[in-house]
């Protein structure tokens, strides 16, 4: 991208994003004066030590909050890292930025509660980039009486709603989510369940391994039928919309209480696999009645297997990735972060009432001045 005078008038934002599968950061350079326009990414994986040291703080322990906030430190060294790689990848100056909207890690999400954490220092972020951040998206929809998730479906409905059909979005993170998108009304939205939180949670158990790369495991193996119904019997799957939900509910010990350790590997991985599509198709058949297009996005949408099986849990509906919207599926929430800074910056509200339940619409986000 070249420095001319052009884009100090543009309105370019920087959308940081590290999600429920703590693989790393996702960090979106958007043009934001009209249609969202992605000009640049870039990846960080995380470190193994931060990884587990984020891992640990998913449940209680010792000194937590000095570890948090420590934690949260190191976390927003490695997003202001990932922000100036990108701004040098582009050839942009942090003053072209009007703000960086940074997500952070979220360790605990307790709506019923009244809260929701996310890790890191938007301060810290704020200084070390030289640009303004806008952070704590999810305090104020919680306020109002909302889950506070999911976010992204405002911005879906910004981009993907289409008034000649009715398209769904799911978002294949670490927690799998659905937006709603009929041709006309209101838009609704929901996390489903587990995304990939629980297929990495095994193969890296029994496997070793991050991720299951392009669902090969899984693809190797067999659902176990009745191992399938008893995960599917949580009373989560029941639940009616508005909800959301976590690694707080869903992860390797919750797993672990279905006494899955005598199986084979790949037959869970598989079974694994099948309960995410199964609560998607569900889900959408459930509360997205009449649907006719499904576009995925999220790092799961890399998974074939899990795109094979989503598919044939909706034989009549059209699947596929939302680069067929025109947005690559790795980058959408980085930009819907980016977007939603930008409502805050212009005072317009950023959630739907209709999908976190939020008693009224709000202004999402807290500023931190460079």
């Amino acid at each position: 991208m070249s420095g001319s005078k052009r884009h100090v008038r543009s309105e370019l934002y920087i959308g940081v994003m590290s999600g429920t599968s703590l693989d790393g950061v996702d960090a979106a350079l958007v043009d934001l004066r009209s249609r969202p326009v992605l000009l640049g990414t870039v990846f960080l994986p995380y470190p193994r030590a931060l990884k587990t040291a984020l891992l640990v703080l998913q449940t209680p322990s010792r000194n937590e909050l000095h570890q948090t906030a420590l934690i949260g430190n190191r976390l927003s060294r490695l997003y202001a890292t990932a922000v100036g790689r990108l701004l040098r990848e582009c050839r942009v100056a942090p003053r072209w930025i009007r703000a960086i909207g940074c997500h952070g890690q979220t360790v605990r999400h307790a709506p019923a509660s009244g809260y929701s954490v996310q890790v890191g220092s938007p301060a810290l972020l704020a200084q070390h980039a030289g640009i303004p951040v806008v952070a704590d998206f999810r305090s104020a929809d919680i306020a109002a009486g909302g889950q506070g998730a999911p976010l992204v479906p405002a911005f879906h409905a910004a981009v993907f709603r289409d008034s000649r059909v009715h398209r769904v979005i799911v978002n294949l993170g670490g927690i799998a989510n659905v937006t709603d998108l009929p041709r006309r009304g209101p838009v609704r939205g929901f996390d489903t369940g587990p995304g990939n939180v629980l297929l990495d949670a095994w193969i890296a158990w029994k496997g070793g391994k991050d991720f299951d790369r392009d669902g090969r495991l899984a693809s190797r193996g067999q659902p176990l039928e009745p191992l399938l119904r008893k995960l599917l019997a949580d009373p989560y799957f029941r639940r009616s919309p508005p909800k959301s939900t976590g690694r707080d509910r869903f992860n390797l010990a919750w797993l672990r209480r279905f006494d899955v350790a005598g199986h084979k590997v790949e037959d869970v991985q598989a079974t694994l696999s099948e309960l995410t599509a199964r609560s998607i198709g569900r889900a959408v058949a459930a509360f997205c009645t009449g649907a006719r297009e499904v576009y995925l996005c999220g790092g799961g949408a890399q998974n074939s297997d899990l795109l094979r099986r989503i598919g044939q849990t909706l034989p009549k509906t059209s699947v596929a990735s939302t680069a067929q919207l025109g947005i690559l599926p790795d980058w959408v929430e980085a930009m819907a972060f980016a977007w939603l800074a930008q409502r805050r910056l212009r005072g317009e509200a950023g959630n739907l009432t209709g999908v976190t339940g939020a008693q009224r619409a709000r202004v999402l986000g807290a500023i931190y001045s460079a």
